[in-house]
């Protein structure tokens, strides 16, 4: 397959925040510069040494004013501290970047603002892990611990760089995220606050590789084919080439070369080497656990703000875990808890005031940098008490539009209530009584991996961030996908807190995907949006929002792990069985008007990998071992299929 050049200011946004290598809109959506930094900040480069000897290449950029002190405000980072400029990456005391920092009011207000190459890679030396393991019984040479290499790296930034108040603060998002929370284990004195930004925390569960044990194919493909092994130091190639489908849409890519052994031939070995043993090891097994760096975030001593998406497809789950995490070893240090209407790392740089079509109606980017992480930095750092208390959760409430603090997560308001399957596609609060209803207790659609679902309904070559919120009434229609809806709502009706499935269901074959879509339907009447001018040609139809089927939460569960995601079962042909799995977390009103409907459905292609339907490791499978299957849902008294959902009170 061939290559096309992408610069390295598209490369490295894509891998930061997760959107598509060679979008020519990416550079525009950089930073705009606020200033001159040279004319306020003097930029220094360092090798800084580690306890086993590796140097770890980390910038420094310290406030021209040495009349007072400043904190240290830390980014480590896998994806480069050099800096893009005329869309090439440079090394060097000479080149600065556009901003620096979380945000302009950082700036301003004055931090030493570090950014350093992780171990192993650009130019850092050592040896780079997936997701460092935090305790491992023998680490080869070159192979390094998060939270030790912090330490180290604050030990010699306190003694070296001038004017510094002792204090050190940590961010970064996405794979940063993960470095900040691994930088915080058993924390250095002088780190007094930490905000893991859509951290990747466990890979395997509901973060970037695995959802409900079925392999996020397209995004993790996507990822890998630009994020290779590097023989460091270096400072890396001015430009890459990004992968060249040879079709305009991935569904027709990805369903050509069908299994796994196909698909990564498409690759070169350079490519393959870290996304291969992703595949291979598709239990959650020693790999997966090993790297799960919530079970470790203990000693925690810094204040924590985990910050994430509503809309994050790639790492929705970790900001969750993280919050839970910290909470639960380390009682006494303050872990909050922020998640707005955005995609994966949007509260940095985005309005967030709209999503596609979808509206959130203020600028909740603008108001999470200058109202809750600004104030949290000043507050930890430099003793600045803020205007209003940080609350422990503040999160964006979808559907009314409104930002709701709470004491905790979920709110302890919110109540659990189940929201039935019924006959004829409907749901209802009330649970199916014995002998109520006639005809079927069940429905069934035929799931065939030859024709799977699609999981938007245009084409793309890389993963939309809008689909998170996309229009479903493409899905509604195909008869492999059973669609309930309750009826027009009388009341709001606000949900808070983790969603989940709870189906019986039977299949013909021995495995069978299970995809559960929570979406809001809005009403048929629907104020328009402001309309493009008019032309003298026909131009296409005006996008309505009537009667729109907005995502709110979708996952898959790859039915093999119903029990156990470390032993999977196979089904017994016609058998009927309970699952129930996690959704995932929301805070959306459904409201007066409008209806909630599920979908559910056994592929959601490409974003997940195709499930042949017949019990294997899937990673193995042939052409042939792919087949139909006839899947059933039912839905009666004794069987009763539904979401167990927390509704908050009635305001």
């Amino acid at each position: 397959m061939s290559r096309r050049p992408v610069s390295i200011i598209a490369l490295s946004l894509s891998l930061a925040f997760g959107v598509a290598a060679g979008n020519p809109a990416i550079a525009a959506d950089a930073p705009a510069a606020q200033r001159d930094l040279r004319a306020s900040y003097t930029k220094y480069e360092y090798r800084i040494p580690m306890r086993d000897g590796s140097k770890l290449f980390t910038v420094v950029y310290v406030p021209k004013d040495g009349s007072k002190s400043y904190p240290f405000l830390v980014n480590r980072t896998p994806y480069s501290a050099g800096v893009v400029a005329d869309g090439e990456l440079h090394y060097g005391e000479d080149w600065f970047p556009a901003a620096i920092g979380p945000s302009k009011e950082f700036e301003d207000a004055g931090y030493i603002f570090v950014k350093q190459d992780v171990r192993g890679r650009y130019m850092s030396e050592g040896k780079w892990q997936e997701m460092t393991p935090h305790l491992k019984a023998q680490r080869a040479a070159g192979e390094g611990q998060e939270s030790q290499d912090m330490a180290d790296t604050m030990e010699w930034l306190l003694k070296h760089v001038p004017n510094n108040n002792g204090k050190a603060g940590i961010y970064g998002i996405s794979y940063p995220g993960f470095y900040t929370s691994a930088s915080i284990i058993d924390s250095h004195p002088s780190i007094k606050a930490a905000s893991p930004q859509a951290p990747v925390t466990d890979l395997y569960m509901g973060d970037d590789s695995y959802h409900g044990g079925a392999f996020m194919l397209a995004s993790n493909f996507g990822f890998y084919a630009n994020f290779v092994e590097q023989q460091n130091p270096t400072a890396g190639p001015k430009s890459r080439a990004s992968f060249d489908y040879g079709a305009a849409d991935a569904y027709d890519f990805f369903l050509k070369h069908q299994t796994m052994p196909n698909i990564l031939a498409t690759l070169d070995d350079k490519q393959r080497a870290y996304l291969a043993p992703t595949i291979e090891h598709d239990t959650y097994d020693q790999f997966w656990q090993t790297r799960d760096i919530s079970r470790h975030l203990k000693g925690v001593k810094a204040a924590v703000l985990s910050v994430g998406g509503w809309f994050d497809a790639e790492d929705p789950q970790g900001p969750f875990t993280t919050y839970h995490a910290v909470k639960k070893y380390n009682p006494t240090t303050f872990s909050g808890l922020v998640i707005g209407p955005w995609v994966h790392g949007g509260w940095a740089r985005y309005d967030g005031q709209q999503l596609g079509q979808v509206r959130f109606d203020s600028k909740t980017g603008d108001y999470f940098r200058t109202q809750i992480q600004f104030p949290f930095f000043e507050q930890h750092l430099k003793g600045v008490k803020p205007a209003r208390a940080i609350a422990e959760v503040t999160v964006f409430e979808t559907g009314s539009n409104t930002w709701r603090q709470y004491a905790a997560w979920p709110p302890v308001q919110a109540k659990p209530r189940m929201l039935y399957f019924a006959p004829g596609g409907k749901l209802s609060w009330t649970q199916p009584a014995s002998g109520a209803q006639s005809g079927a207790d069940y429905d069934e659609y035929v799931s065939d991996p030859k024709k799977p679902v699609p999981y938007i309904g245009y084409a793309s070559t890389g993963v939309p961030q809008e689909y998170m919120v996309s229009d479903q009434r493409f899905a509604a229609t195909r008869p492999d996908v059973l669609v309930y809806q309750s009826e027009v709502l009388e009341d709001d009706v606000t949900i808070a807190g983790p969603v989940t499935p709870k189906l019986f269901v039977s299949t013909t074959g021995t495995d069978a995907d299970w995809v559960v879509k929570l979406i809001d339907v809005y009403p048929a009447e629907y104020p328009e949006g402001e309309r493009p001018a008019r032309g003298k040609d026909v131009g296409a139809p005006h996008p309505s929002l009537a009667g729109y089927q907005q995502l709110v939460r979708g996952n898959p569960l790859r039915g093999k792990f119903r029990n156990s995601f470390e032993k999977p079962e196979p089904f017994v042909p016609g058998k009927v069985e309970a699952i129930s799995y996690h959704l995932g977390d929301i805070n959306h009103s459904f409201r007066r008007g409008h209806r909630i409907m599920v979908q559910v459905q056994s592929s959601w292609f490409p974003l997940i990998d195709l499930n042949p339907q017949t019990f294997m490791s899937i990673p193995k499978a042939r052409p042939e071992d792919f087949k139909a299957a006839t899947q059933r849902v039912y839905h009666a008294a004794q069987t009763p299929s539904g979401l167990q959902l927390l509704v908050m009170p009635a305001h």
